[in-house]
C-alpha cells in the first residue's frame, strides 16, 4: 500500500484501505458510502417485508398493499405468463392518431395512459407565491442522459447505436419485423434529434429559478400548435389557468419545429418506443432486463438487480411514506431524535452568530438572511402521519404488473392535477423515512432528514462529538447552507423568488459565488473534468457546512480535529465504476466524493493548524485563492 500522507491527500489518507477492500456488487455502479448504507437498509426492509407477507400480518393498510405489490412483482412465472401483451394493449391508442385533430381528441386519454407526449404538464407551488399551487410545462426527456452527450458526434452515435440494438431486441419480441423494427428505431432517433436542439441540459435545470417563467395561457396555446392546448388543460383542470409556468423557453419557441403535420407520424413512432422501452421493468424478465441494458451499460453495472430486489424499489417508492413510517419508528430511536435536534438548534444559532457578525454585508441584508434563518422549518426522521393520497392508491391484484402500476401512476398524476386551486401542503415530505439522503426545500424554506442517514458514519451516539461534527453536523450545515447558494438566495424566508438582497451586497455574493466556481472549474479526473459552474450550489454548500461546524469546533473543549475531518472523509468514501463517475460529471450537480472530500478544508485555517500543512503540501491553497462565503 502506498503511504499518503493526510497533508497531500485527506481523501486517500483516510480510505485508502477501505477502499482497497471494497467490492462493487454486480448489480450496481458503486460501492461504500451512501450506497452502502442504503444497501442495508434495503436488505432489512426486503426482510421485513417478506416477513409480514408469510406471516401475514401487516401493521397497517397501506403497507399490506406495499407488500402485495411486492410479492407480485417478484413473481417472476407470472410476470412472464403477461408478457409484453399488457404495454401492447395501452398503446394501441397510438394507431387512432391518424391526424393532428385524433391526437387532440385523445391527448388526454395519451396523458393519463403514460404515453410519451410532446410536452409535460404537472402542477407545482408558485415560485412566486409558494403556498399556491400553479400548471408548470416543459418538453419530454431524450434517449440519453444530458443533451450535452449529442454535442459529441462520435459519443452520440455510439451511444444511440448501442441503445438502438436493445430496442430493436424489444420490438422484435413485440412482434414487428425487421423493416418495421428499423422504421420505428429510425423515425424514434430523428424525433430525438429534434428534441435535443431545445430543451435544457443538466447545467441549465440546475439554476432552477431559471424555470419560473411566466406566460399568458392563450400566448402559450399559440406556441404550441398545432397541439390544443386549452383544450387539454379544459379536461385536466376543468377551467383555464390565466398562467402556465414554462420551464423551458427555448424548447416552447421552436415548438412547431418539433411537433407538426410533417414530424406527427415520426412523433407516433417516437412515443410507441419509448414508452414501451421505459415499462420494460414491469413486464417479462427477458424485458426488464433488455429495458435495463442501456442504463447498465452507461453506468458499468455487471448484471442486472434479483427480481426480490426489483420488486422492493418497486413497492417501497409507490408507497414511499408509509414505509419510511415503519421503517423509522421501529429503527429509530427518541435518544438520537432528541441529539439530533439540539445538534440542528446549535448549527443554526452558530450560523446565525456567523451572519450577524459579517463583517461584510449591509445590516440589511443581515437582518433578512438571520430572518430567513428564524424561520426554516425542520423534518426530522419520519412524518406524524401519511398523507391522504395513500388511501386511494388501491388496485387489482389480478391484473398484469403493468395495469397495476399504471393504475397508481394515473391515480398519482390526477391527484397532483386536482392541487391546482389549492394551497400547498407544506407539512409535506420530500424524502422518506427509509431514504439514506437529506435535503433543503428552497420553496419551503425547510430542510429534511430522513432516519436512514442518521448512522455512521453521518451519526452514532457511540461516535465522539468531533466525528458526529465532521459528518451529520457538516450535513446539517451543508442543507441549511442551501438556504444561501447560489438558487437558495434568490428566495425569502417563505421560499418565494424575492431579491432581499441589497444591490452592493449582490455584487458581493456573487463575486465570492464565482470565486467557488473557479475553485473547481476545469480540474481534471480520470474519467472526466468537473464543471465549476454545474457543481457551484452543492459546493457553496459543502463549504457552509464545514464553515459552521468547524466554528463549533474552535470554540468547543475536548474535540480533535483530526476525528472531524477523519470522519468528513469517511462520509464519503466510494469506489465506483469510471463509466457511473463520467455519467455523473454530466448529470449530477454534486462534484465527485475525491474533491468534495478535499476542496472544502483547503479554504479554512482550522486544517492548516491542525496538521502544519505547507506550501509544498498537496492540500495546500494560497490565501487569496480560498473562499469563505458564509
Amino acid at each position: 500500500m502506498k503511504t499518503i500522507r493526510i497533508q497531500d491527500d485527506l481523501y486517500t489518507y483516510v480510505n485508502q484501505a477501505k477502499l482497497e477492500e471494497l467490492v462493487i456488487p454486480d448489480d450496481m455502479p458503486v460501492a461504500g458510502g451512501f450506497a452502502a448504507l442504503s444497501t442495508d437498509v434495503e436488505k432489512l426492509m426486503i426482510g421485513e417485508f417478506n416477513a409480514m407477507c408469510k406471516e401475514k400480518n401487516y401493521p397497517n393498510e397501506h403497507l399490506a398493499r406495499a407488500c402485495t405489490l411486492f410479492m407480485l412483482a417478484k413473481d417472476v412465472k407470472r410476470k412472464k405468463k403477461h408478457g409484453i401483451k399488457p404495454a401492447l394493449k395501452n398503446l394501441a391508442i397510438l394507431k387512432k392518431l391518424g391526424t393532428m385533430r385524433s391526437f387532440n381528441l385523445h391527448a388526454k386519454e395519451l396523458l393519463l395512459k403514460g404515453i410519451e407526449m410532446p410536452i409535460s404538464i404537472g402542477v407545482d407551488a408558485n415560485m412566486k407565491d409558494t403556498t399556491h399551487h400553479c400548471v408548470m410545462i416543459q418538453g419530454p426527456s431524450v434517449i440519453l442522459p444530458d443533451v450535452s452527450y449529442y454535442k459529441n458526434e462520435q459519443q452520440r452515435d455510439m451511444l444511440l447505436a448501442m441503445w438502438s440494438q436493445f430496442a430493436k431486441q424489444v420490438l422484435t419480441i413485440a412482434g414487428h419485423n425487421e423493416e418495421a423494427c428499423d422504421l420505428l428505431i429510425k423515425d424514434t432517433l430523428a424525433f430525438d434529434a429534434l428534441v435535443a436542439q431545445y430543451v435544457k441540459s443538466s447545467e441549465e435545470w440546475s439554476e432552477y429559478v431559471k424555470m419560473y417563467n411566466p406566460m399568458k395561457t392563450g400566448k402559450v396555446a399559440g406556441m404550441v400548435k398545432p397541439l390544443n392546448l386549452k383544450k387539454l388543460l379544459k379536461e385536466l383542470f376543468g377551467d383555464l389557468p390565466d398562467e402556465i409556468i414554462v420551464a423551458e423557453p427555448r424548447y416552447f419557441k421552436n415548438f412547431k419545429k418539433v411537433f407538426n403535420q410533417d414530424t406527427f407520424e415520426m412523433y407516433k413512432n417516437w412515443a410507441y418506443v419509448v414508452t414501451l422501452m421505459g415499462n420494460c421493468s414491469l413486464l417479462s424478465e427477458e424485458l426488464r432486463d433488455l429495458g435495463g441494458a442501456f442504463r447498465r451499460a452507461l453506468s458499468g453495472i455487471a448484471a442486472n438487480s434479483s427480481p426480490e430486489k426489483f420488486a422492493y424499489q418497486l413497492a417501497s417508492s409507490m408507497y414511499s411514506e408509509p414505509v419510511g413510517l415503519y421503517y423509522g419508528e421501529k429503527y429509530f430511536g427518541e435518544e438520537a431524535k432528541k441529539d439530533i435536534t439540539e445538534s440542528v438548534q446549535q448549527i443554526g444559532a452558530t450560523y446565525q452568530k456567523r451572519i450577524a457578525s459579517n463583517d461584510i454585508l449591509e445590516q440589511a441584508t443581515k437582518d433578512k438572511a438571520i430572518l430567513k434563518l428564524s424561520k426554516m422549518g425542520l423534518k426530522l426522521a419520519y412524518p406524524d402521519r401519511v398523507e391522504e393520497i395513500y388511501t386511494k392508491l388501491v388496485f387489482d391484484e389480478s391484473k398484469s404488473l403493468f395495469d397495476i402500476v399504471s393504475s397508481l401512476r394515473k391515480i398519482r398524476m390526477e391527484e397532483n392535477f386536482a392541487k391546482l386551486g389549492k394551497e400547498v401542503d407544506r407539512t409535506h415530505w420530500a424524502m422518506p423515512g427509509h431514504m439514506v439522503n437529506a435535503c433543503y426545500d428552497p420553496f419551503v424554506n425547510d430542510i429534511t432528514f430522513p432516519a436512514a442517514i442518521l448512522q455512521p458514519p453521518f451519526y452514532s451516539i457511540h461516535q465522539t462529538r468531533s466525528e458526529n461534527l465532521g459528518g451529520i453536523g457538516a450535513v446539517i450545515g451543508h442543507e441549511i447552507s442551501h438556504a444561501f447558494d447560489s438558487n437558495g438566495a434568490k428566495c425569502d424566508e417563505l421560499g418565494n423568488l424575492n431579491n432581499w438582497w441589497t444591490k452592493a451586497d449582490e455584487r458581493k455574493f456573487n463575486k465570492k459565488v464565482g470565486a467557488m466556481i473557479q475553485q473547481f472549474d476545469g480540474i481534471e479526473l480520470p474519467w472526466g473534468v468537473c464543471n465549476g459552474k454545474f457543481t457551484v450550489s452543492e459546493n457553496i454548500a459543502d463549504n457552509g457546512g464545514m464553515a459552521v461546524t468547524l466554528d463549533i469546533m474552535s470554540h468547543s473543549e475536548g474535540v480533535s480535529f483530526e476525528e472531524y475531518f477523519s470522519n468528513w472523509a469517511r462520509v464519503w468514501c466510494q469506489k465506483a465504476k469510471p463509466e457511473y463517475q463520467a455519467l455523473l460529471l454530466q448529470v449530477d450537480v454534486h462534484g465527485p466524493n475525491y474533491l468534495r472530500t478535499n476542496m472544502p478544508p483547503r479554504n479554512f485555517p482550522e486544517w492548516y493548524a491542525a496538521f502544519n500543512v505547507k506550501k509544498t503540501d498537496g492540500m495546500y491553497l494560497a490565501p487569496s485563492n480560498r473562499v469563505i462565503i458564509w
